[in-house]
């Protein structure tokens, strides 16, 4: 995925305005898709495969070990290509295993950026994952014992609005400037630093 120079900028100021009224370090991963998710097409024409000499059973090949395996074989690559045409595709993955997937790229960001070594566990992460249209605010144990999780659920919803309309890079910026307000009240800046880059990190697709 690309943003424009001036949209990367604009996303790096509003990150390092945040925090120089706060004491948080924050970081912006937006990664195009969090699995390919392959293998459900696959299992899906295993699947279908395994219960098609059902078909069979009024024929005259009925019982031909030959003719089995053959429908077996054909029927198992017709819908692994058919299952892996876009527009069905997106449709067989469950939502709670996109979730799942995009939940645990979530906390490898977390941790691959530095999140966790942060001066007094100030690390807060907003993580896009586009296909799956899921947002997630993380945060080290500095922010999370002054705010709860739930304080920003709000923020959150509001996102994954813009993520579904693919206004990512405005939603990014209020994003953080709505982060930015919940950490102006409860984790303001008492020391001035910079752990951190102030940018956006797109990962490969």
């Amino acid at each position: 995925m690309h943003f424009s120079t001036q949209l990367q900028q604009k996303i790096s100021q509003a990150i390092g305005d945040v925090e120089r009224l706060t004491d948080a370090e924050v970081v912006c991963v937006l990664a195009p898709h969090s699995d390919d998710y392959y293998y459900i097409p696959a299992l899906w024409a295993a699947l279908i495969a395994l219960v098609s000499p059902l078909l069979l059973v009024l024929t005259p090949w009925w019982g031909q070990s030959n003719a089995v395996s053959l429908l077996q074989l054909l029927v198992f690559v017709v819908f692994w290509l058919l299952l892996r045409w876009r527009p069905l595709f997106q449709r067989i993955i469950p939502k709670s295993v996109r979730y799942w997937r995009a939940a645990n790229m979530a906390r490898r960001q977390f941790l691959e950026n530095g999140l966790h070594h942060t001066q007094e566990g100030a690390g807060l992460l907003i993580f896009v994952s586009a296909q799956e249209r899921y947002v997630e605010i993380l945060t080290d144990r500095g922010i999370a014992q002054k705010i709860a999780d739930d304080q920003w659920q709000e923020i959150v919803s509001v996102f994954v609005q813009q993520v579904k309309r693919n206004q990512i890079a405005e939603g990014f910026i209020e994003c953080i400037q709505s982060c930015g307000n919940v950490l102006m009240e409860h984790y303001p800046a008492t020391t001035p630093k910079n752990e951190l880059p102030n940018k956006l990190v797109v990962l490969s697709g």
